[in-house]
């Protein structure tokens, strides 16, 4: 393995096969709360980093710039060094998780828009939700790359909804995290059940990782079932 720069949660971050890139490597940890839950599950990194890359390669081709550059192995990449802006975007599509207990809206619940969060990316403060002046009062991001990051949310949001419309999967909620590379703002991290909310488009049967946190059983089925529903649609 190349020598390790960052171990995070679900991925270990390894230096490139140049300045400007880097070697991300999925892990099978499963965490959850902060890292207050966590359990091996064999198999789990395979999964994220496939549909990660699926979803990446598919969001490439509708003109969103992502850090993606190669795919390595089955649970490694090569991707573009970026500037993590420490500020997580999380879009909400129904009422799910802590948008439910906070504002005590029923989960599953329409809502009237898209909603369009911003928290700190912080473990150690527990991600606290963040509005635009204590972001910019921080030095986190400007205003401009604020409206940028929500601008490409909202594209890239409209962008999954189709495609996993097209597996009959509902796209409920999904985190993103940016970059700065070569002067722009590209989407970074990844896109998987890690990071969304996906629900079964007839039943509600939840297929990410809440069916970890909340000790539903089967989490690599409800992973697998979503790999196999992409790879299995026409685009």
């Amino acid at each position: 393995m190349s020598d390790i720069l960052y171990e995070g949660k679900s991925k270990i971050v390894c230096c490139g096969i140049d300045g400007n890139t880097l070697l991300i490597r999925y892990k099978d940890t499963a965490t959850a709360f902060n890292g207050g839950k966590k359990e091996e599950l064999s198999g789990k990194g395979k999964l994220n980093a496939e549909i990660s890359n699926f979803l990446f390669a598919h969001l490439e081709k509708r003109g969103i710039k992502t850090h993606l550059v190669k795919v390595i192995d089955d649970t490694s990449a090569i991707v573009k060094k970026a500037e993590i802006v420490m500020v997580e975007v999380i879009v909400r599509n129904v009422a799910a998780g802590s948008f439910s207990k906070k504002y005590g809206v029923p989960e599953g619940a329409s809502l009237k828009n898209v909603v369009v969060e911003f928290s700190y990316k912080s473990d150690e403060l527990g991600d606290p939700m963040l509005a635009e002046s204590h972001i910019t009062a921080l030095g986190l991001a400007t205003s401009e790359e604020l409206e940028e990051m929500a601008r490409q949310a909202l594209k890239i949001n409209e962008m999954l909804i189709d495609i996993f419309a097209k597996a009959r999967i509902r796209l409920v909620d999904f985190k993103l995290e940016f970059g700065r590379c070569g002067g722009e703002i590209i989407l970074c991290d990844e896109i998987s059940p890690d990071s969304c909310r996906l629900w079964d488009m007839d039943t509600d049967k939840k297929l990410d990782k809440d069916r970890f946190r909340r000790d539903l059983g089967d989490v690599l089925g409800g992973y697998r079932e979503v790999l196999e529903r992409l790879k299995g649609i026409r685009d």
